[in-house]
């Protein structure tokens, strides 16, 4: 994929699990206790916790993210032959205050003084992204953090999309939607979002409709794609 810069953006909105906070690290502060299966565990929580996602979507059988994030833990536990109550609520406990990607604050920071509106459009519920945003010290830099459960549906349901644009009265062109998961760029694409990819994880190309229109490696590079000077 070409880069190139985005012209007329007013908003810039991000995903926030992988995008802007690890989801690893709910794991990797536990490593004194998971040993050499932290990152098999991290790997299947994960997968499932976006599978349910999906999978609640389709059965019209909407749970909060909160709700399917613990799913998703007894499922990777249980896979594992972990029965440890104690280490589930400490991972769970740790999910909540999740680390930010090394580069968050900054990037924020400068669409900010650029003038530009901010916000977070993520799966999770409104208390679990409150509570990252708070423990990661960026809370000031956001204009609004959105949760699917205005639409009650979860991405890439073009319903989700829309939270953005009617929250932050701008035209779908107008906003730049920023996310870490190739699905979820493809989903904001085809609402008609201008999209840029964050391909922090090297991923593969996904042949979905819609298509990221910059792929990125690091937030550092968003605001020079869309004109801002350092």
């Amino acid at each position: 994929m070409v880069n190139k810069r985005l012209e007329g953006i007013k908003g810039c909105v991000f995903d926030a699990y992988g995008t802007l906070f690890d989801f690893n690290s709910a794991v990797a502060h536990c490593r004194d206790a998971l040993g050499e299966q932290a990152d098999t565990l991290s790997k299947i929580w994960r997968e499932k916790q976006l599978q349910y996602t999906w999978l609640r979507s389709l059965m019209g059988r909407h749970k909060d993210f909160w709700q399917v994030t613990g799913d998703a833990l007894d499922f990777a536990m249980n896979s594992l032959g972990m029965r440890d109550m104690t280490l589930r609520d400490r991972l769970m406990s740790l999910y909540r205050t999740l680390d930010a990607f090394p580069e968050v604050p900054a990037t924020l920071k400068q669409l900010k003084s650029a003038g530009l509106k901010t916000a977070i459009l993520s799966n999770g519920s409104p208390e679990m992204l409150l509570s990252a945003a708070s423990g990661t010290g960026i809370t000031h830099l956001l204009d609004a953090v959105l949760s699917v459960e205005e639409a009650g549906i979860y991405k890439p349901h073009p319903s989700v999309y829309k939270i953005a644009v009617d929250s932050l009265s701008l035209a779908a062109q107008a906003i730049c939607f920023v996310s870490a998961n190739a699905w979820d760029a493809h989903g904001a694409s085809t609402f008609g979002l201008k999209v840029v990819w964050c391909n922090r994880y090297g991923q593969g190309q996904e042949f979905l409709p819609g298509a990221a229109d910059v792929e990125v490696s690091t937030l550092e590079e968003i605001p020079g794609i869309l004109g801002i000077q350092g």
